[in-house]
């Protein structure tokens, strides 16, 4: 049985200032705790029901396991239908990004995307495509968000997610910058080549003119039919499928 004062806890992870504070975010969901459970993250505790009790045995012995009553889920889930496991996670102090890790392959930068099923979504994708760092200026939705994570489906816990001012990165590369951006060269007919940096753009005002000027190569997704515009994580979709194309030619 959890005290009054552990359920207020694990409710406070649904702020970002309590995540700070406790250095601890939620997962839900058995596929995606234990994809954690098996990666470099450190799980605290995991909560779950009595009807997933024998699932927590396929978890590692070391991890704290608590059983607790449906009701106490619903209490401390951040989701219209809780799932039956629960866990916090410790928030990793990431060693500060070098120039140097991101030579050799491509990595996504992103400039100012507030969804977090956008951000989700993102992060699923570059785990889908092997691609290792995502890069986000310090104006992003926190990546420990709950709907981020849910949106990840386990995936945040392969990649590794950086914020930094993007300037710092952006002055000193020596790799292609690449930018979505309407007036680029067609993506169908570009040859990415074998790295670089692929930037994207807030979800209405597309990359921050600061952004802009490190973009050494601008690439346009051609429109067919009349949208205005088109999802930034559908965008970054087709961004990472054109560079696979071009490395499996």
């Amino acid at each position: 049985m959890l005290s009054k004062s552990n359920i207020s806890l694990l409710q406070s992870l649904q702020q970002k200032k309590f995540r700070r504070e406790h250095g601890l975010f939620l997962v839900e969901g058995y596929k995606s705790v234990s994809e954690f459970a098996d990666s470099a993250y450190q799980i605290e505790a995991v909560y779950h029901t009595a009807a997933t009790a024998p699932k927590m045995l396929k978890l590692s012995q070391k991890i704290n396991s608590i059983e607790i009553s449906s009701a106490i889920i619903e209490k401390i889930s951040s989701l219209k239908t809780p799932a039956d496991v629960v866990a916090t996670v410790k928030i990793p102090q990431w060693p500060a990004l070098v120039h140097d890790t991101l030579n050799k392959k491509f990595s996504i930068v992103l400039d100012g995307i507030q969804d977090p099923g956008n951000m989700g979504t993102i992060i699923r994708t570059a785990d889908w495509y092997g691609i290792e760092n995502v890069i986000c200026s310090e104006d992003c939705v926190e990546v420990y968000n709950p709907k981020v994570v849910q949106a990840t489906m386990g995936s945040l816990s392969r990649i590794n997610v950086h914020y930094i001012h993007l300037a710092s990165i952006l002055t000193n590369t020596k790799l292609p910058v690449y930018g979505a951006l309407l007036d680029g060269e067609n993506i169908y007919n570009t040859n990415f080549g074998t790295e670089g940096l692929i930037v994207m753009g807030n979800e209405g005002k597309g990359l921050t003119d600061k952004v802009k000027q490190f973009v050494t190569r601008a690439i346009t997704i051609p429109r067919g039919g009349r949208a205005e515009s088109l999802n930034v994580a559908i965008a970054t979709a087709i961004f990472c499928s054109e560079i696979n194309r071009n490395k499996l030619k």
